[in-house]
């Protein structure tokens, strides 16, 4: 769990390791989510957000 933003819908993203020699291995990068109370209709509930949203106010932290 955590690897995508329940607000954004942003989720892992796939591609290669290149290295000096130009071999190829398999990677992902996942993105940069915190589990952080959110206010949703009136309640505060637990929800995987990216930081991007956190940053952006797309949610309203609950305190």
């Amino acid at each position: 769990m955590g690897k995508f933003c329940e607000v954004c819908g942003k989720g892992v993203k796939y591609g290669n390791n290149v290295s000096h020699s130009n071999r190829k291995t398999r990677r992902t990068w996942a993105p940069n989510t915190q589990r952080v109370r959110v206010m949703v209709n009136g309640t505060p509930k637990r929800m995987f957000v990216c930081t991007r949203c956190l940053r952006s106010n797309k949610v309203e932290r609950a305190l």
